[in-house]
C-alpha cells in the first residue's frame, strides 16, 4: 500500500475543508465622511433584513461561490403611480444624510432602457427618490427622480448619455445631504459623479435596491448615515 507523506495529507485535507469555509467578510469602503456605518449585508446569511415589493421576485443565490441578492423576475405589483416595480428596502433603518455603496450586476438582455435602480428617502410606495441607471438617457431614464404622489419626475441637474451596462459587476454609490438637498451618484469612478440633483422634499427615509422592470444581482451593501427615528413603510 502506498504511503502518503505528511505534507501530501495536509494538502489533501486543505482541499477538502476549503469549500466549507465562509468567504471573508467584505470591508467597508473608505469614504470622505464622518457618517457612521449603520447597515451592511453580503447576503451570506440570507435576506431577512430586506422587504421586497414582491418577495417571489427575489432570492439569494450563488454566483462564483459567493451569495448575492438576485431580483430574477418581474415583480407582480401595482404601483400607485408610474414608478419602478421592483423594490427591496432595508427593513429596520431610516436615515437622513446617507451614503449607499453597493456592487451590482445587470442580468437582463441588452436593450436601450436596460436599467438598475437605487432607492432612498422612501416614505411609502408613492413618495420617494430613486436613481435610474439606464443604458440610454432620456426624460425617463438614466436620471435622478422623485415620486411625490404623481408619476416619477426627473430632478437631475446633471447626468450622462447613459450607463454603459454589460454583464460584469459594477460599483455604485449614492450620497444624500439633507441640509443642502444635494444628491450625488457615482458609477465605477468614485471621484466624479455621473449624476447630481438638489431637492429638499424628503428629509429622511428608507433605502433600497431594485430596477424599473429588469433583473439584476446585488452584493456588498454598505449604508452610512444619520439614523432617524421616524415611521416610513418598507416596500408594500
Amino acid at each position: 500500500m502506498m504511503k502518503l507523506s505528511q505534507r501530501t495529507i495536509l494538502a489533501l485535507t486543505a482541499l477538502v475543508l476549503t469549500p466549507r469555509l465562509h468567504a471573508e467578510k467584505p470591508k467597508p469602503p473608505k469614504i470622505d465622511s464622518k457618517l457612521p456605518l449603520v447597515f451592511s449585508d453580503d447576503f451570506e446569511d440570507g435576506s431577512k433584513a430586506w422587504a421586497a415589493s414582491d418577495p417571489k421576485a427575489w432570492k439569494v443565490t450563488e454566483v462564483d461561490g459567493n451569495k448575492v441578492y438576485n431580483q430574477y423576475q418581474q415583480s407582480k405589483v401595482k404601483t400607485p403611480v408610474r414608478s419602478p416595480f421592483n423594490r427591496s428596502m432595508i427593513r429596520d433603518v431610516t436615515v437622513g444624510d446617507m451614503i449607499l455603496d453597493v456592487r451590482l450586476q445587470s442580468t437582463i438582455k441588452d436593450y436601450g432602457h436596460r436599467d438598475m435602480c437605487l432607492f432612498f428617502g422612501f416614505q411609502d410606495p408613492a413618495h420617494f427618490y430613486y436613481v435610474h441607471l439606464g443604458k440610454k438617457m432620456d426624460d425617463h431614464a438614466n436620471n435622478i427622480f422623485i415620486v411625490n404622489g404623481k408619476p416619477r419626475t426627473k430632478i437631475s441637474k446633471t447626468t450622462t448619455q447613459g450607463t454603459n451596462w454589460d454583464d460584469k459587476w459594477h460599483h455604485a454609490r449614492v450620497i444624500r445631504r439633507v441640509k443642502t438637498g444635494e444628491i450625488e451618484v457615482y458609477f465605477d469612478d468614485m471621484k466624479k459623479p455621473v449624476m447630481t440633483a438638489v431637492d429638499k422634499t424628503f428629509q429622511f427615509g428608507k433605502v433600497g435596491l431594485g430596477s424599473f422592470d429588469d433583473t439584476g444581482n446585488y452584493d456588498n451593501v454598505f449604508l452610512f448615515g444619520d439614523v432617524v427615528k421616524a415611521k416610513s413603510k418598507t416596500a408594500n
